[in-house]
């Protein structure tokens, strides 16, 4: 009976490490989801004429033309912008692969997959690619740095932190007839002067 108790005991410990390790990688995703977030992939023409910056999912953030990309014919313009929106949008899915690895072990081997699947569809090798993941990972991290105190990247369309939403703007007309809400204030402000 001693030998079963034991037994019993064994197999329970290693329950109790599967759920271990089990609970570790759920705690791990929250950290994840927040880097995927946050994650974005910019690629640029060989000229530097044409930006694009992917985000999660292949998502386009923004997209930036130079002078001299306005200077094309509409053709290559066209074919300039789709082979680099397939750039970034490419180490976006690659970027997304690591942080999955990263957060979930290698069990996945998720960015192998992708490796593996790019290789064949844009005709290179998975050492091509991995040689690009390996020379972007020190340079992203150097030009986050770099990018938290240069405005003159920062866009004044969108809010500083990409993942929150700026207040929608009330509609025209919005604060009464004739006027905006701002109007309505003043309007309103100025009316209280006269009657004192």
């Amino acid at each position: 009976m001693s030998a079963e108790f034991e037994q019993l005991v064994a197999q329970f410990e290693q329950f109790q490490s599967k759920m271990k390790r089990v609970d570790d990688r759920f705690a791990n995703i929250a950290d994840m989801q927040g880097e995927l977030s946050q994650l974005e992939a910019a690629a640029s023409s060989p000229d530097r004429s044409v930006t694009v910056v992917a985000g999660p999912g292949g998502s386009v953030k923004d997209i930036r033309l130079t002078e001299a990309a306005l200077r094309q014919r509409p053709e290559a313009l066209a074919q300039t912008l789709m082979s680099t929106l397939q750039e970034a949008v490419a180490e976006s899915a690659r970027k997304q692969a690591g942080i999955v690895d990263a957060h979930m072990g290698d069990d996945l081997q998720l960015t192998e997959q992708v490796l593996e699947t790019q290789a064949e569809v844009l005709g290179t090798s998975v050492e091509e690619l991995r040689s690009r993941m390996a020379e972007a990972a020190p340079t992203q991290r150097a030009a986050e740095e770099e990018r938290q105190d240069d405005y003159s990247e920062q866009s004044f369309l969108r809010p500083a932190s990409q993942g929150q939403d700026r207040p929608a703007a009330p509609p025209p007309g919005a604060g009464g007839p004739g006027g905006s809400a701002g109007d309505e204030f003043l309007k309103n402000l100025f009316d209280e002067d006269d009657r004192r």
